[in-house]
């Protein structure tokens, strides 16, 4: 088999690198791909842009290239799958009708009242006016979050009523543009997070392993939202009998309730969830595709073959898929952005160290970079995903960060803490 993978972070570059060990798959082309897909072994780059869906599909049919994996929420919202589809391509990835579970939290939050699926009270706002008026009879903290897609930066969590306000007005003054043009004002949960992945024909729901992503900048998650710092999989935060909860309240009440709405989903179902201090799981959103940096941290746990499970979806014949098997032990995914992300930041900057960084249980995953000749040279906010893979979260802990000392970068940052939460401490820094 012969995979395509649209997208050009670390996300894809996982992706690539899972699928060319599956024993029935030769070649990965990654549209367009980074400096990491560049140069892996099976896998190489196609100069299009990761949103034209016309060019994908053309080089799909020419060069018979039958199935395509969609990495980024933003194809998937303007619709790539259906055109795919429509040009008879196996794709792994929802219909623009089902992307609304990310692209509108609005959306997202009516299918999940309609289904009964535990999430935090909120109210719909068009006009920063009534949005305000609302904010007068509230408490602090409370949570308001952009409508449409915005990076994974159009959540604000206010810690006091004015800090709320400033998001409010900021949304409607257009920090998001369209996207936020209409907001949620929710309820602030409170508890641990944790990021259930699941994959799904539309009718059958698999899990993949819990993971806690860290989405703030800073250390002790403070600072803006950005997304995604590091992750780790599996977390204790959601045992065997809390994922069966989950799977049975929100994953497959969600694919029961898509399916409801004449939508045939395929791909994946990512619940990010809030654990409360009582062990129940809420839902803060949905997303329409794999997580970065939660994948680069689940797919070195993976021992199922993902072509195989790719095509199973795409075939709907998931329930017949034997269980899927991961390997024992944990992994964590540290990401090396630039410093100034998720604002401003440098780019072009050379990077060294990153062969030497690999090996022994730790991949460096390629984000936001490019080859310029021989030299590599950063090209985004979110630059490398660091990731090992040990028996204990400490120990794969240890020799992640050991790795990241190996390479260099001007302006380089990373957060020193990630999986503290669950460590009881944070790494000094």
């Amino acid at each position: 088999m012969r995979f395509i993978v649209v997208g050009s972070g670390g996300r894809e570059h996982a992706l690539a690198w899972k699928l060319l060990q599956s024993p029935s798959v030769r070649e990965v082309i990654c549209v367009p791909g980074n400096g990491g897909t560049a140069r892996l072994p099976g896998c190489r780059n196609l100069p299009l842009a990761a949103t034209d869906a016309e060019g994908i599909a053309r080089f799909a049919l020419v060069h018979n290239v039958p199935l395509v994996v969609i990495g980024p929420e933003q194809p998937l919202a303007e619709g790539m799958a259906d055109h795919l589809r429509s040009q008879d391509l196996k794709v792994f990835g929802p219909s623009q009708a089902g992307a609304q579970i990310e692209a509108s939290k609005v959306w997202a939050k009516d299918l999940m009242q309609q289904a009964g699926i535990p999430t935090a009270a909120s109210a719909t706002f068009t006009d920063a006016a009534a949005a305000l008026a609302y904010l007068e009879q509230q408490t602090a903290p409370i949570v308001i979050k952009a409508d449409g897609l915005a990076a994974g930066k159009g959540v604000t969590v206010a810690t006091s009523l004015e800090m709320a306000r400033q998001a409010v007005e900021a949304a409607f003054q257009g920090q998001f543009g369209a996207a936020g043009q209409q907001i949620l004002i929710e309820e602030c949960l409170t508890g641990q997070e944790a990021s259930v992945l699941a994959v799904t024909d539309g009718i059958t729901v698999r899990p993949l392993l819990p993971a806690q992503d860290h989405k703030p900048l800073e250390e002790g998650d403070t600072g803006p939202n950005t997304g995604g710092m590091g992750a780790y999989a599996p977390t204790p935060v959601v045992p065997p009998t809390l994922m069966e909860r989950i799977c049975a309240e929100v994953l497959e009440p969600a694919v029961a309730q898509l399916r409801s709405r004449g939508i045939d989903y395929c791909g994946v179902l990512y619940a990010g969830l809030m654990i409360t201090p009582a062990g129940d799981p809420k839902v803060i959103e949905f997303n329409c595709r794999f997580g970065d940096p939660e994948t680069q941290a689940l797919l070195p746990l993976l021992e199922t073959p993902l072509a195989d499970i790719i095509l199973a979806c795409c075939e709907q014949r998931l329930t017949d898929l034997p269980p899927l098997e991961w390997q024992p032990g944990a992994s964590v995914c540290v990401v090396m952005a630039a410093a100034g992300y998720p604002e401003r930041y440098p780019k072009n900057m050379q990077i060294s160290g990153t062969e030497a960084a690999e090996g022994d249980g730790v991949w460096v995953f390629h984000a936001g970079t490019r080859w310029q000749g021989n030299q590599l040279r950063s090209t985004g906010g979110r630059v490398l995903g660091v990731t090992g893979m040990a028996s204990t979260l400490d120990q794969a802990l240890t020799q992640t960060y050991a790795a990241m000392d190996k390479i260099h970068f001007d302006h380089s940052y990373y957060r020193r803490d990630i999986g503290y939460r669950v460590q009881g401490r944070a790494r000094q820094l």
